[in-house]
């Protein structure tokens, strides 16, 4: 039976994302695959506590239940563990109460040549080999912060509440190469020429588009989904910011122009469930208040080049 996985929102999220696997991961590290795999057979009956990814797939599942359809979202755990070592991840899911039917086990190996065949439109993953790949097979992903974010999972809200960083997340990476080569006075420049003219799409901006097509279908008023761009530019980079939304038609609840300012404090008092940037200067200091992920650099991109050029 045909399910039509490519009409409904596809989250693809692994198994260290979803639970705290602190432990057991350092038990992979330190004694290796067997130590692991015996590890969690003898815990299976042992459940898991939630990780950084934990309150955003909870959220997002109950858009099933306040919309009163069941073809809005769909959640898969998609996990380097072999079928055997994933009982304790199955168990947790159960014992949470999360509607979690689908998963992708492939015992070690690369989990990048499946998140097309599910359709996925955000894949969230402790593992950056996979996200890479993601980003580069123009898959909405991020690296998920594991050590730091334990201690702060939102609580159960009313709310679903997404934050982006703009350059290289939701915006292609050009105005920001500008930036890192020349300055901020030139970057300024840029952008006030090119005020009117929209930038171009990053790797988050077709998951934008996505949220904010959901938005519409929820409705505007109390709508269970809230978004916020929070970003490092500030006047006069922000017209071409607002006229390029505009473009794309999406819609984003709140906008933070901080103007190099910390992002952390920001995203406290916003309640972000999660928040993407590129840079991990700023995704380990947000994730101290809130779950945080990384986004790489497209392997072909000119950030990526220039990264690879400054460290040699």
């Amino acid at each position: 039976m045909e399910h039509g996985l490519d009409r409904k929102m596809v989250i693809g999220v692994s198994s260290r994302a979803l639970f705290d696997l602190t432990a057991e991961n350092e038990i992979f590290e330190k004694q290796g695959l067997e130590a692991y795999c015996s590890y969690q057979v003898e815990h299976e009956q042992e459940i898991l506590k939630p990780g950084p990814g934990f309150g955003l797939i909870r959220s997002l599942l109950r858009l099933n239940e306040y919309s009163g359809k069941k073809d809005l979202v769909e959640v898969i755990i998609m996990s380097r563990n072999s079928p055997d070592t994933s009982l304790r991840v199955f168990n947790a899911i159960a014992h949470y109460g999360l509607p979690i039917t689908r998963s992708v086990l492939v015992s070690g190996a690369s989990l990048a040549p499946y998140l097309a065949a599910f359709h996925t439109d955000l894949f969230l993953s402790a593992y950056e080999d996979d996200v890479q790949c993601a980003i580069d097979s123009g898959i909405a992903a991020g690296i998920i912060c594991t050590e730091r974010t334990a201690q702060v999972i939102p609580m159960p809200t009313a709310q679903i509440r997404i934050a982006f960083d703009g350059d290289a997340v939701l915006f292609g990476d050009q105005s920001e190469m500008i930036f890192q080569e020349r300055g901020l006075d030139a970057f300024e420049e840029n952008e006030k020429t090119h005020a009117k003219e929209p930038l171009a799409e990053g790797p988050f901006a077709q998951f934008l588009k996505k949220l904010s097509d959901l938005q519409r279908q929820l409705g505007t008023e109390n709508c269970p989904i809230r978004t916020a761009l929070v970003t490092s530019r500030s006047a006069p980079a922000h017209e071409r910011v607002i006229r390029t939304m505009r473009a794309w038609n999406v819609r984003v609840d709140e906008a933070f122009f901080l103007g190099g300012l910390e992002k952390k404090d920001v995203l406290k008092a916003f309640g972000a469930q999660i928040f993407f940037d590129d840079q991990s200067a700023h995704t380990l200091s947000a994730s101290l208040a809130v779950p945080a992920a990384r986004v790489p650099y497209s392997s072909t991109g000119g950030l990526r080049r220039l990264r690879q050029t400054a460290q040699v």
